[in-house]
């Protein structure tokens, strides 16, 4: 490294996010590949149908800051894989409505309460004061507007 170089990639804030978003949710991952075979796109449309009950994939994508397209492939993997109904608008036929099935249901049921363990399972490494400090703070970042 040359000495005028002071840039230091492991101080360097999206890089540390990045590295504990993915080391904290390695473990987890694991249990909705294991057990449901899904992918990290299809969990998070299942859990926001779980949370919020009846969306279009606009509405998750918004929610979930996600592309239309990876939506899209997670919701038909999905309903593929009975997890979800599609259903369309009546008064707009582009438009498609999102229901869990009872087996989508089901699978929310169980990874939502493992996913709580898992939270509890954290805070208490970090310990309570730690993470609330640190979930108001990536809050706050999620929330930056994006720079032009």
């Amino acid at each position: 490294m040359p000495d005028n170089d002071r840039f230091d990639l492991q101080e360097f804030l999206p890089y540390l996010l990045n590295q504990a978003a993915e080391m904290s949710s390695l473990e987890f991952q694991q249990v909705y590949k294991d057990r449901y075979g899904m992918l990290r796109t299809e969990w998070r449309v299942l859990f926001h149908l779980g949370l919020y009950g009846r969306m279009t994939a606009g509405e998750i994508g918004h929610s979930a800051k996600m592309h239309k397209t990876k939506i899209s492939r997670a919701v038909h993997r999905l309903a593929e894989r009975r997890f979800l109904a599609r259903t369309r608008d009546a008064a707009d036929r582009r438009v498609e409505h999102l229901d869990l099935t009872a087996q989508g249901r089901k699978a929310y049921a169980e990874l939502r309460e493992i996913a709580m363990e898992y939270d509890a399972a954290l805070v208490a490494k970090i310990g309570r004061d730690q993470a609330e400090i640190l979930r108001q703070t990536l809050r706050v970042l999620a929330e930056l507007p994006p720079k032009d």
